[in-house]
């Protein structure tokens, strides 16, 4: 499942770094693949150690979860801006929200009837999320410009 930061967000500057000590400490091994006409890949695969690991993550006690936006903190501090320039950003994110929305619903439709039900719940939050988001964007934006544009 490939959706873009739905629960957790990570750069390629943070994957790699943390698959070369994962690697370093035994709990993953390398092997690189090669392909005809494109670069070689690696394909990483769980020892027995990282197994034991991942095993001890699952049944630890889950954290609790965080949130960073800037579209948040632009608008906590809103009031040192103009309302066009509000309602520009409003705009922006109704469209991502329902962007993201549709293409969580379209990765759900897909897989269902091979996704673990587990699988599912995660895109059914991440669908329910962003839709939500959507909709309180789009009654603070008829609020701010007065119009449902």
């Amino acid at each position: 499942m490939r959706c873009r930061s739905l629960f957790f967000d990570a750069s390629f500057g943070t994957i790699y770094p943390t698959l070369a000590k994962m690697e370093a400490m035994g709990y993953i091994v390398k092997e690189s693949v090669v392909q005809e006409g494109r670069p070689n890949k690696n394909v990483y695969s769980l020892t027995g150690d990282g197994r034991t690991q991942f095993e001890r993550y699952l049944h630890a006690p889950v954290e609790k979860d965080s949130y960073r936006s800037d579209f948040l903190v632009r608008m906590f501090f809103g009031e040192y801006s103009d309302e066009e320039t509000l309602a520009d950003w409003i705009r922006d994110e109704i469209r991502k929200a329902d962007t993201a929305a549709e293409e969580l619903d379209r990765m759900k439709t897909a897989s269902a009837k091979d996704m673990p039900a587990s699988k599912t719940l995660c895109l059914d939050i991440g669908i329910d999320l962003n839709a939500s988001k959507a909709q309180t964007l789009r009654e603070a934006l008829k609020r701010l410009t007065g119009s449902d544009a």
